[in-house]
């Protein structure tokens, strides 16, 4: 079976594995209605959009084509004329290969984060880093120290926070018998020029992470809310994955209030905040094409 999702077939394909056919509940939690959907546009683009992410500043908007075996997954972006109306610009230049690349985000320095594949086998990791300028990436590099260095263990999903210094991503666990059988977010901290994993981040997102998938986290300017997608596996293409919000009183508390956007229904994944945090961005799957969304709180 083929996954248009963010879990991302091509693991699937690269460790030989096909979907389990378990299946877990999870529990109940408290609601919260935003403002009504609005579907957006973008000018000479009209292939799926997965994956988007608003940059800092608000005036581009990156995102990566369908996630699947059978495709070449690369980076794209355009340039914001109006919420709900951007202009194509085209691939980003300097970073996409016959390998899959995708799941873009970028701090408000245009340092530019990305998951990568081709090189996984050989160095187990998948989250690599640039500087954005131009339409392009410069020095394309791995993020270092973030991998859990076990074969299967597959860091999927990468948010930055706005000042560059905090890491929100995922580890994926996938083996012979298929996967994902784990998706947990997981946070960093820069330290240096390097970044490692906190100690307490199983503390920190006590509330979030659970026996379901979550990934696909977004973080405000703030950070004290954080928006993520949770769905319980196995994850096909059949599936209604949704999207959480949750918060805290301080950077350093753990996040509680863990809530679910009721009205983003659907196959829904991926949310990416505005400037002011006050709305998102999402994709949207609909008569089999992943489509941009927008939502007002």
């Amino acid at each position: 079976m083929m996954l248009n999702t963010r879990i991302l077939g091509w693991l699937i394909a690269l460790l030989s594995a096909s979907c389990s056919e378990d299946s877990i509940s999870t529990d109940e939690v408290a609601t919260v209605r935003f403002k009504d959907p609005i579907l957006v546009t973008i000018q000479g683009y009209e292939g799926h959009v997965m994956e988007p992410f608003l940059s800092r500043d608000g005036t581009k908007l990156f995102f990566n084509n369908l996630n699947t075996p059978t495709e070449n997954t690369n980076l794209y972006w355009c340039t914001k004329i109006n919420d709900m109306l951007f202009q194509y610009e085209g691939e980003v230049d300097n970073v996409n290969t016959p390998s899959l690349e995708g799941v873009p985000t970028m701090d408000k320095d245009n340092r530019f984060y990305f998951v990568y594949t081709g090189e996984y086998e050989a160095t187990l990791a998948s989250i690599y880093q640039g500087e954005f300028s131009d339409g392009g990436l410069s020095n394309p590099v791995v993020v270092d120290n973030i991998s859990k260095n076990m074969m299967g263990w597959v860091n999927f999903d990468v948010e930055v926070t706005e000042d560059g210094k905090t890491l929100y991503f995922v580890d994926g666990r996938f083996d012979s018998s298929g996967g994902p059988h784990e998706a947990n977010i997981v946070i960093a901290q820069k330290e240096g020029n390097q970044f490692a994993r906190v100690d307490n981040s199983g503390e920190i997102l006590q509330e979030i992470n659970t026996d379901a998938l979550e990934y696909a986290a977004a973080i405000t300017k703030d950070e004290l809310e954080i928006c993520f997608t949770r769905v319980a596996p196995p994850l096909t293409s059949e599936s209604s994955p949704k999207i959480y919000i949750a918060s805290r009183e301080n950077t350093q508390a753990p996040f509680t209030n863990v809530h679910l956007v009721e009205n983003l229904t659907g196959f829904v994944e991926a949310a990416t905040y505005t400037p002011d945090d006050q709305a998102m961005y999402f994709h949207k799957k609909e008569e089999g094409l992943h489509r941009l969304y927008y939502v007002q709180k």
